[in-house]
């Protein structure tokens, strides 16, 4: 990537990128309530079912979670493949925790399980995170819950946050999930950002990338948030092509005529 603009701005690095510390991360107080309510479900050992549509920032807020649970205490797990089956589900599973694989999905399900139950003598809680659940395996939801189940179902050893698209939710409806969404005491939806929460999003990536000066006025970044429909994935970008399209035109702003050219040959593109 060009560092044309981030030089022509004065920042440090590129504003819009992903490689962000978790330190850093925005999030408004719609967010910052669903974080507060996941810290409270894993401090109290239970399971939680997170949704919103694509690119409205569940990422980022699982990556704020991770910021905020105490590493003395938690034992985070995080799967990103979810379009495995059962066995090489498990397998996955047993890689992140750094234990052996196995043959069997029995043998893996027996080893994931002790190693489960040997960290319930310990002070860590283990929770695994499952990015893109909607995309899991039938037969990876339809077990899930027995992974759940410690001691006739007395103690809860493991928390699972499931993470996905709202069709997640129609997913864990059907009969033969019920078992599974029984478990999931917590269950948090993520709207898109409201235009408010679009304006403050852009001047804190601004300033933590070492911006000085507004650069996006009122009616530039109403203009971005009615492109994005408040999705930080269409922000990020759109914000990025505007900023590239100032640094090459020479301007210290970035106005609203110019982000309707960026948002105009955009479309153009995708048509």
């Amino acid at each position: 990537m060009s560092d044309t603009y981030v030089n022509t701005f004065g920042f440090s690095r590129a504003p819009f990128s992903k490689e962000i510390d978790d330190a850093e991360l925005w999030l408004p107080s719609s967010r910052e309530t669903v974080v507060e309510s996941m810290v409270e479900a894993l401090e109290a050992r239970e399971s939680v079912l997170l949704t919103g549509e694509a690119g409205v920032g569940k990422t980022c807020v699982l990556r704020a979670l991770r910021h905020r649970l105490p590493r003395d205490r938690f034992r985070l797990t995080y799967c990103h493949n979810p379009t495995l089956g059962r066995r090489d589900f498990y397998r996955q599973l047993c890689l992140a925790l750094g234990l052996s694989p196995k043959a069997t999905a029995a043998a893996l399900f027996f080893g994931i399980s002790t190693h489960i139950l040997e960290l319930a003598t310990t002070k860590l809680h283990p929770v695994l995170l499952l990015d893109e659940a909607h995309m899991l395996h039938r037969d990876v939801l339809a077990h899930l819950h027995v992974l759940l189940n410690y001691e006739w179902d007395s103690r809860s050893l493991l928390s699972v946050v499931l993470v996905g698209l709202p069709e997640l939710e129609d997913q864990l409806g059907l009969n033969s999930h019920r078992p599974l969404m029984s478990r999931l005491h917590s269950r948090l939806r993520i709207a898109p950002l409201s235009l408010d929460d679009t304006g403050e999003y852009i001047r804190h990536r601004v300033k933590v990338a070492g911006g000085k000066h507004e650069l996006f006025p009122l009616d530039a970044l109403a203009l971005l948030h009615e492109s994005s429909c408040g999705h930080h994935r269409d922000l990020d970008r759109l914000a990025t092509l505007a900023l590239r399209e100032a640094a090459k035109r020479r301007r210290k702003l970035v106005d609203r005529d110019l982000v309707q050219t960026v948002i105009d040959r955009d479309q153009r593109v995708a048509a």
